[in-house]
């Protein structure tokens, strides 16, 4: 009877195995990594301005520089927004 139990308890084990084996694994679906694509560029006295394109998410893009006093660039403020 003991050696019975051992050799069910040995194939269920292999067949566990094989089973994590051929199991498919996990993937991730997320892009991380977006990829705008430039489109246009302006300039209005001293402040510039850029749009880009991720087709991938169907999303928009205006970057615009920002000054401070004395025309100092300060930095850059972007706004994006979703196409229908």
């Amino acid at each position: 009877m003991i050696p019975r139990a051992i050799a069910f308890t040995a194939a269920a084990a292999a067949l566990l195995a094989l089973g994590a084996a051929y199991a498919p694994r996990a993937r991730s679906q997320i892009n991380a990594m977006p990829s705008p694509i430039p489109i246009g560029v302006s300039a209005s006295g001293s402040t510039s301005t850029a749009w880009f394109n991720d087709p991938s998410s169907c999303q928009v893009m205006a970057c615009q520089t920002e000054q401070g006093p004395g025309g100092r660039l300060t930095g850059v403020h972007c706004v994006a927004g979703k196409l229908p």
